[in-house]
C-alpha cells in the first residue's frame, strides 16, 4: 500500500510542531481562534490534514497552545515597557499602554488570552500558569514600585488597562484616547 500526503508540496516538515503553531498564529493574526479548524492549520502549515494531530490533541488543544503563545508575546511587551521605564511612574503607565497596544493591534490573540472556555480561571495549563504569574508580578512590582501598596490598587491598574484594551479593540474609542486615559487615571492614582 502506498500513501501519499495530502499535503501541496509533499514536504515533510522537520519540526511539525514549529511549522503548525507558525500557520496557526499567523491565521490568528487574521481572524479570531473561535474561526480556526486544524484543517485549516494544516493547508496554511502545508501538511497534510491529519498532521496536526500529532501536535494538538484536538481543537481546544491547538486554542490552548494559541492562548499560551499570545499571552508570552503579551507578557514580553509588558516586560519590555516596564523595564526600559525611565522611573517607577513612567514603569506603571508605560506598561499599561504596552498592555492596551497589544490587545489593540492583536485583538484575536488577546481575546483567547482571556476566553475562559480555553484558559479556564483558577485552572491554566502548566505553560499559561507561570505567564498569568509573571504578568500579574510585572504589573505588581511597578505599582508598589510606584507607590500603590494595596491589592486594591494593584488590581484596578490591571483592570483599567483590561478594559480600555478591550474597549478599544472593539473600536469604542481609538488607541489615542485609551493611551492618554489610561496615563492620565494611572498619574491619579499614584501617589505624587
Amino acid at each position: 500500500m502506498l500513501l501519499v500526503s495530502s499535503s501541496r508540496s509533499g514536504y515533510h516538515h522537520g519540526d511539525l510542531a514549529h511549522a503548525l503553531e507558525a500557520a496557526a498564529m499567523q491565521l490568528l493574526a487574521e481572524k479570531p481562534a473561535g474561526e480556526i479548524s486544524l484543517r485549516e492549520v494544516a493547508r496554511a502549515a502545508d501538511v497534510s490534514h491529519n498532521a496536526p494531530y500529532h501536535h494538538f490533541s484536538d481543537r481546544r488543544g491547538l486554542l490552548k497552545v494559541l492562548a499560551e503563545r499570545s499571552m508570552a508575546d503579551l507578557v514580553t511587551a509588558v516586560r519590555t515597557a516596564v523595564e526600559t521605564a525611565p522611573d517607577p511612574a513612567s514603569a506603571v503607565i508605560e506598561g499599561g499602554a504596552a498592555y492596551i497596544r497589544y490587545a489593540v493591534e492583536h485583538p484575536h490573540g488577546f481575546d483567547v488570552i482571556y476566553d475562559p472556555t480555553v484558559c479556564i480561571p483558577g485552572e491554566p495549563s502548566e505553560t499559561m500558569a507561570p505567564l498569568i504569574v509573571e504578568l500579574e508580578e510585572l504589573l505588581a512590582a511597578a505599582s508598589v514600585a510606584a507607590g500603590l501598596d494595596s491589592e486594591s490598587g494593584v488590581t484596578g491598574v490591571w483592570g483599567l488597562v483590561h478594559g480600555l484594551g478591550t474597549l478599544c479593540a472593539a473600536g469604542h474609542f481609538s488607541l489615542d484616547d485609551a493611551l492618554a486615559a489610561s496615563a492620565d487615571t494611572l498619574g491619579r492614582m499614584l501617589p505624587s
